[in-house]
């Protein structure tokens, strides 16, 4: 038995921003977009500010930011309720599609990782913002890329989303793992800290790949070293204090971190 599989049985993986899409982009552009389709301007920091929620969950948090709701009223002379809700979900769809399919890049080393725990004997879960309809195009190219866990969870397929831990619940149950102490949730953004705290998962955060930072591996690269590293700096300290147990760079850095908490264990 590896030192990994002594401790874990199962690692639970985000998506956008974790496993793919660098930068978790697709949903910050396509949050823009529906929102711009109905006459409003929202800003990036503004889409971002409540990334990683369910979809619906999100657009209803944005309309909680008073300059958001404010300009909605003004703009088309309604109120941000949940028919405005249910406005924005639906010119969110389209874009959320393609975008989604555009940026269904793996992260560099993501398949590795993958492989890697395979072959420890640890299952492979998922759990995602999106919904089902907007998965439909990413798993076919994530499966090409060598990424296809062995279950996805989706938005709005369990009562409550995130930071509730039921995503997390229903992976367990869907692939027979428990106890949830020997799982482990990856995640990009700090709603899916708190949701693998709550869920009792051993909980790892992605700091640069993700929605903590926002830009793609090219404009992080391309940054000096100093800026880097402050940005890295403050993405690791949100999302330690978010409920995060250990902080990587991406997904490639795995599985020595598990290796480490696993020997640490004993």
């Amino acid at each position: 038995m590896t030192q990994i599989r002594k401790a874990f049985d199962m690692v639970v993986f985000d998506w956008a921003g974790t496993m793919i899409d660098f930068g978790s982009r697709a949903p910050v552009l396509a949050l823009v977009e529906a929102f711009a389709a109905h006459g409003v301007t929202v800003g990036e920091a503004e889409a971002r500010r409540d990334m990683g929620r369910a979809k619906a969950d999100h657009v209803r948090a944005m309309f909680d930011q008073p300059r958001i709701a404010a300009d909605w009223r003004s703009t088309t002379g309604s109120a941000p309720d949940p028919a405005a809700v249910e406005q924005v979900m639906a010119a969110l769809q389209a874009p959320m599609i393609r975008l989604a399919e555009e940026t269904a890049d793996l992260i560099p080393g993501a398949a590795q990782t993958v492989r890697h725990l395979r072959r420890d004997g640890l299952k492979i879960g998922s759990c995602t913002g999106y919904t089902r309809e907007m998965m439909q195009s990413v798993l076919p190219r994530a499966a090409a890329q060598g990424y296809a866990p062995d279950g996805v969870v989706c938005a709005h397929e369990t009562p409550q989303g995130r930071p509730s831990p039921q995503m997390i619940y229903k992976a367990c149950l869907d692939l027979d793992v428990w106890p949830l102490s020997r799982v482990v949730k990856v995640d990009d953004a700090e709603v899916g800290m708190t949701e693998g705290r709550n869920a009792g998962c051993f909980t790892v955060g992605v700091a640069a790949s993700g929605n903590m930072i926002g830009l793609k591996a090219d404009a992080l690269a391309d940054l000096d070293s100093e800026a880097r590293r402050t940005l890295l700096a403050d993405a690791g300290d949100r999302l330690r204090a978010a409920g995060a147990d250990l902080v990587i760079d991406t997904v490639a850095d795995l599985i020595p971190a598990l290796e480490a908490e696993a020997a640490r264990r004993g």
